[in-house]
């Protein structure tokens, strides 16, 4: 899977959010002011269907553009190469960042530690 750059992340939020969009959509529902320009967003989803992140539907000359990857498959991946790149796949390294860095209080930590419990028993 192709990483994303950040412009084309939001444009894929949006699509997610969206559930399908024309280019038009998809800048209404961008949070930017000013609104980035039609040609940009455009080109940026275009970009994305090369990628295999959106597809289309073609009426005439227009196109509805929806998702062909879920935010789920997307966190997954991303998540996976954060995990093996930042952390060294070590979970220890993972949670201690998440300890000093995060600042979990101590709900957070039972919680982890109820996830954690819960899957041991599986």
């Amino acid at each position: 899977m192709d990483e994303l750059t950040k412009t084309e992340e939001r444009v894929m939020q949006v699509l997610w959010n969206l559930k399908k969009a024309f280019v038009k959509d998809i800048i209404e529902a961008m949070p930017d002011e000013p609104k980035p320009p039609y040609n940009t967003i455009s080109s940026v989803v275009r970009l994305l269907e090369k990628k295999g992140y959106v597809d289309y539907t073609a009426y005439g000359k227009t196109y509805e553009y929806f998702p062909a990857i879920t935010k789920a498959e997307y966190r997954k991946a991303s998540f996976k190469k954060m995990f093996t790149g930042y952390f060294d796949n070590s979970v220890e390294s993972l949670l201690s960042f998440m300890v000093k860095e995060q600042k979990l209080g101590e709900e957070d930590i039972r919680k982890i530690q109820e996830m954690i419990d819960k899957n041991s028993k599986k």
